[in-house]
């Protein structure tokens, strides 16, 4: 061999030798994965089902419901014509409150009994059905006429504030038979009476009158807000800027009224136009809240 061979050889080694080492340098390291990160979602929050009457039984649901009767004098002589100069003296007989087929019945009837011209009848949940916050949804037919005042309403459970309207009222719905089209979204609030105030819009329906077919009569409240809805439109809030300057105290307890009067200072008294009985008939009442 001669001495060009074996340097070539030896270059050759070399190379070999230099590639082996640069390409054990270069290869990268085991680096565990990265693990993905595990926390759940924080779930989002929807309505719950929290309270509901699907009045499907034979008679009123005395766990959820109790009836107020009488004239409301018994209560306070402030209070004769529950506090509006109305007419009727609350029952809880099957002429004026029944349930039937999935409906709650309230009727009102022009007759004498206990010295009044007129029966009707009142339920309220007060300690039976209490919330704070939430969407109450009422799914109701209305009656009509001159002198006919349905309500489906809320007061607040403990007097926070002090008396009537101090510590609030909430009027989901309220019609005066008179204008059987037309319903109202109201809340009293402020001083007390004779200088209470109120807030409140009217709500129309383009066609027809309340007492055609069943209506979704709802609000949705929450912290210092209130929506009124009929049939899922919006036609009334209630915010602290809607009762300025006085103080906003929607953010209690409230529990649930409703009612057929009859007469009062708002609606008049009934005449020679209107029809008995008059019935409003309701198909549901559902609470819910967000969680």
């Amino acid at each position: 061999m001669t001495i060009r061979s074996v340097l070539l050889t030896l270059f050759t080694l070399f190379l070999l030798l230099f590639s082996s080492c640069s390409s054990e340098k270069s290869v990268t390291p085991d680096v565990p994965p990265v693990e993905p990160d595990t926390e759940e979602p924080e779930e989002e929050k929807s309505w719950q089902l929290v309270w509901e009457d699907e009045f499907d039984g034979d008679e009123l649901d005395m766990d959820k419901w109790s009836y107020q009767l009488g004239d409301g004098c018994d209560i306070s002589q402030d209070l004769c014509g529950w506090g509006n100069n109305e007419l009727q003296y609350y029952t809880e007989r099957e002429e004026n409150i029944f349930l039937e087929d999935g409906f709650l019945t309230i009727t009102a009837h022009e007759e004498d009994h206990e010295g009044s011209d007129y029966t009707s009848a009142r339920i309220i949940t007060k300690n039976k059905g209490d919330w704070r916050f939430g969407r109450i949804e009422v799914r109701a037919k209305l009656p009509q006429g001159q002198g006919i005042w349905p309500a489906i309403w809320m007061l607040p459970t403990d007097e926070t504030f002090g008396g009537w309207p101090q510590s609030g009222e909430i009027d989901i719905m309220e019609m005066v038979g008179h204008e059987p089209e037309t319903v109202h979204g109201t809340v009293h609030f402020g001083d007390p009476w004779p200088n209470n105030q109120w807030e409140g819009e009217p709500y129309s329906l383009e066609n027809g009158i309340f007492a055609d077919n069943y209506h979704i009569f709802s609000i949705e409240w929450e912290q210092n807000k209130i929506d009124f809805f009929v049939d899922g439109n919006l036609f009334f809030t209630v915010t602290p800027s809607t009762v300025e300057p006085k103080q906003y105290p929607f953010n209690y307890k409230f529990h649930m009224i409703m009612n057929i009067a009859v007469g009062g200072n708002w609606p008049g008294n009934p005449d020679s136009t209107t029809e008995f009985p008059q019935t409003m008939s309701v198909d549901y009442v559902r609470v819910y809240q967000f969680k």
